[in-house]
């Protein structure tokens, strides 16, 4: 049986601390591929500040081209918004029973699990895979970790977000290291958070 890591997320725009995660759960777990699926609407977040859609698959894509076993999703681009994690991976179970999906997640999202739609189901059916945050306020959730179906791995912590990037290029920073090179050459030039 494959087995599929599933990285959710906006990737507005993907940066190399997702790399970073992504590379090690390969190297360090049983996962034969992991799949970036690009989020057109998280229900937690706002959607004003997105990129369209296909221009984040697209970033996506540049970014993970040089990793035989990484991969851009767009699976929720055809389901129904906002995009709710149980819904879409009931919809890959259908599509591919052979697989066996793990989701990964950071562990500051651990603290309002029980907020997501179905969570109960999603903890019982999936294995969830969480990697180490740096976070303010307790560390509310750590209960889950008891829980057969959760495992901690001791992933480097990123301190790199998203929002702090697009910040950068608002205010016109240099942020060419934080990005893989073909994610720079597709902003770079372009109106993309300005």
């Amino acid at each position: 049986m494959k087995k599929i890591g599933l990285f959710f997320g906006s990737f507005n725009p993907i940066h190399i601390g997702h790399l970073i995660l992504a590379n090690y759960i390969l190297e360090n777990s049983d996962m034969n591929e992991l799949w970036f699926v690009v989020s057109p609407q998280n229900p937690f977040k706002e959607k004003k500040t997105l990129l369209k859609d296909h221009n984040r698959l697209d970033m996506v894509q540049l970014a993970v081209k040089n990793y035989p076993n990484m991969w851009a999703s767009n699976v929720e681009f055809s389901l129904p918004q906002p995009s709710y994690t149980i819904d879409t991976l009931t919809y890959l179970h259908e599509k591919y029973p052979d697989y066996s999906f793990s989701l990964i997640m950071g562990e500051d999202n651990l603290a309002g699990l029980h907020k997501w739609k179905n969570s109960e189901i999603l903890i019982k059916n999936h294995h969830i895979i969480i990697y180490p945050r740096v976070f303010d306020g307790e560390k509310k959730g750590s209960d889950y970790l008891q829980h057969e179906n959760i495992s901690l791995i001791k992933a480097p912590v990123i301190e790199l977000s998203a929002t702090e990037i697009r910040n950068m290029i608002k205010e016109g920073k240099n942020v060419r290291p934080m990005l893989p090179p073909e994610v720079f050459d597709y902003l770079d030039g372009s109106n993309f958070y300005k």
